[in-house]
């Protein structure tokens, strides 16, 4: 379950919940097996979220999902940037992107 947590600003911020697969360098169907195990546990939605050179896997996750296993899911993407230091303190932008598959 999703804990809300205070931040110094007085914002309430929401953990991480089980529904989110964070998109990294293993196969693209280890994340496809995360997203298919969500669905089969009754979780509505799924957030598939990853950034820089893993976003490619992220949208191949989405497609592998809607193609072989749950055509009738419907799907929203949201793109970003976040900085992030870097060696010698060097600022760089880094994009995101947030894949919401509903079924």
């Amino acid at each position: 379950m999703a804990e809300d947590k205070k931040t110094e600003s007085g914002k309430t911020r929401v953990k991480a919940d089980d529904n989110v697969i964070f998109v990294g360098k293993k196969p693209t169907m280890s994340y496809v097996l995360a997203v298919i195990t969500q669905f089969s546990e009754g979780t509505k939605e799924v957030h598939i979220k990853a950034r820089g050179r893993s976003i490619s896997r992220a949208v191949d996750v989405l497609e592998v999902v809607r193609n072989r296993f749950v055509s009738d899911a419907k799907h929203t993407i949201e793109s970003g940037t976040e900085k992030i230091t870097g060696e010698n303190n060097i600022e760089l932008n880094v994009s995101t992107i947030d894949i919401t598959l509903t079924k």
